[in-house]
């Protein structure tokens, strides 16, 4: 009895061995199917690269008549794939140049009717390919895709509706802000950033639209505005950027003084100096940087009071700095040689004057 319950143990290990090995060998298999699988496409998305690129080489350096037919594009243009990569190199390649080259890419885009495939991605729910879409149809300035891509504006993918921002201000400039009226989430500094280059120009009746932005709940829409306004000087919002001052967020704040910076009036040093003392610290820096940059001897007096009295060796860095800036070369070395003062404030001094500490 025993031996024959050893005899049934033993065929069903060997049973439960065999099944595993067949596993084994059916994953190899899977597995070398997909590696040859995924070897022949790259091989073919090699291969249709280069006969792209030949495309795209000859249609931007030669004429269309001195152009030979290209029996190996016309043999996959039809094919979606083909089609797809087209694109994306389309579009890789219209960033790079300008002028009359990229008007030839963006005939090629026409010629062969690649809109179709940008706007096949729009319908997609994956959100990179709507992004890509987006880009793609932005990027040919097809400007019929406008009505979609506004709807994109308030889409849940962070990709998504970032790209469906930028391409309404590359369509249509300070007009295609009117997303910043009702957006609740947060602007990225990238984003801001591709926002601001995208914007040219600023139509006269601006000022209703700017000052509502500055007045938005949203922070980061405060802080894009004020930006705008420092891109383009606009000196009429002046005392709304000076009030921003009292705003609750500290980048806000930051962000306002260097707008006031670029808006400066007679009167700025003084409503700086004047509210300094009730400003957190990081927005006090940033004060005595506009200081420093502005070089306005009138400040003189309180930078000095910030260099000898206040606490904290970096006002006093920033302080010392601002006084070379404005002159006070003579100011610095008599209080550096002061016995009364502290060897940080020496140190501080000496390198405010780019002197080699010893």
């Amino acid at each position: 009895m025993l031996l024959l319950t050893n005899s049934n143990s033993i065929h069903y290990l060997f049973l439960v061995f065999l099944g595993m090995l067949s596993l084994v060998v059916l994953l190899i298999i899977v597995v070398l199917i997909y590696s040859f699988y995924q070897y022949k496409e790259s091989v073919r998305v090699s291969q249709w690269s280069g006969i792209i690129n030949e495309k795209v080489t000859e249609t931007i350096v030669y004429d269309e008549g001195e152009i030979a037919p290209n029996n190996s594009f016309a043999a996959f243009s039809d094919y979606p794939l083909f089609r797809n990569l087209f694109l994306k190199k389309l579009v890789e390649t219209d960033n790079k140049f300008s002028g009359a080259a990229q008007n030839k890419i963006k005939d090629l885009f026409n010629d062969y009717n690649l809109q179709n495939e940008a706007f096949k991605k729009l319908n997609q729910k994956q959100p990179y390919l709507i992004a890509g879409g987006i880009q793609e149809l932005t990027a040919m300035n097809v400007e019929a895709a406008l009505p979609k891509i506004s709807s994109f504006l308030t889409h849940p993918s962070v990709q998504v509706y970032q790209e469906a921002q930028y391409a309404m201000v590359s369509f249509k400039g300070f007009e295609g802000l009117h997303f910043l009226d009702t957006i609740s989430t947060k602007i990225s500094e990238w984003q801001q950033l591709r926002l601001l280059i995208s914007i040219t120009d600023i139509p006269a009746d601006y000022d209703d639209t700017l000052k509502n932005w500055l007045e938005s709940s949203n922070d980061t829409v405060v802080i894009f505005t004020l930006r705008l306004l420092k891109k383009f000087q606009l000196l009429s919002l002046y005392p709304m950027v000076m009030n921003l001052l009292n705003h609750p967020s500290v980048e806000v704040r930051i962000q306002a003084v260097k707008a006031l910076q670029s808006l400066e009036n007679s009167s700025t040093i003084t409503e700086l100096t004047d509210i300094y003392p009730h400003q957190p610290f990081e927005v006090q820096l940033e004060i005595l940087r506009v200081m420093r940059v502005l070089k306005e001897q009138c400040c003189a007096g309180f930078l000095q009071q910030q260099l000898v009295e206040n606490p904290f060796s970096a006002v006093k860095i920033y302080a010392a700095e601002a006084l070379f800036s404005l002159g006070h070369h003579d100011y610095l070395v008599q209080v550096a040689n002061d016995k009364a003062s502290s060897e940080q404030l020496v140190q501080i001094i000496k390198h405010a004057l780019q002197e080699k500490i010893c």
